[in-house]
């Protein structure tokens, strides 16, 4: 299988890179390719707008899904652009590896989605949901958290954390077409002890090798 790995901390040392590191060590050795999008490392620029592309469709006004449609015919994204979707077109499962912010996705990640999932690669002509451009790949995010499990419950301070992701994975991952799997979260690492950070990751690594496994 190939798995594509969409990685977004800047702190090479953070848990999140550990769970990147983790569990691209555990698929390659279970024969999977794995591809890996440093986006910090990579120096990914997040804004979408007219620096997406090589060719101009309108020079007057920028109406993105127009110009995105129009590269999207004439090979006119520019070569970063282009490179992420060609992994993403590759791969049979997609993982977001990130920290939640502000109840979100980070801006560079969001910036990664908003440039390369483009009218007329990953949308449009009525391909979305279960007619999506990606059916029958699979997506999942895996992530951290600031705080404790309480505070994503329901009733907890910051409400249910499936709530939270919907966005993530109905209005981006499923709206595409990918089958979206349950996150693997792990909350609050910051506060763990070392072997309860160990026990996380073997979790993870565990997890990642199922769906790898999984028809």
């Amino acid at each position: 299988m190939r798995i594509f790995i969409v990685h977004a901390h800047h702190e090479p040392q953070s848990f999140n890179s550990a769970m990147t590191r983790v569990s691209s060590e555990a698929l390659a050795a279970a024969g999977h390719e794995v591809v890996i999008s440093d986006l910090y490392a990579m120096g990914f620029d997040p804004v979408s707008d007219r620096r997406n592309f090589t060719t101009v469709q309108d020079p007057i006004y920028l109406k993105q899904q127009t110009e995105e449609l129009h590269a999207s015919r004439s090979a006119g994204f520019t070569p970063d652009v282009h490179r992420e979707m060609e992994k993403l077109a590759d791969c049979d499962l997609l993982i977001l590896q990130f920290p939640l912010w502000w109840g979100g996705l980070p801006a560079i990640l969001k910036g990664w989605a908003d440039r390369v999932l483009a009218c007329g690669v990953a949308y449009g002509g009525g391909r979305w949901f279960d007619s999506g451009v990606f059916t029958g790949k699979r997506a999942m995010c895996a992530l951290t958290t600031g705080g404790s499990p309480d505070l994503f419950a329901e009733g907890g301070l910051n409400g249910p954390l499936e709530a939270i992701l919907h966005p993530i994975h109905h209005n981006i991952l499923r709206f595409v077409g990918f089958t979206v799997e349950s996150p693997f979260v792990v909350h609050a690492p910051a506060r763990l002890d070392d072997n309860e950070r160990r026990r996380q990751l073997a979790a993870y690594a565990a997890q990642v090798l199922r769906l790898a496994s999984a028809p």
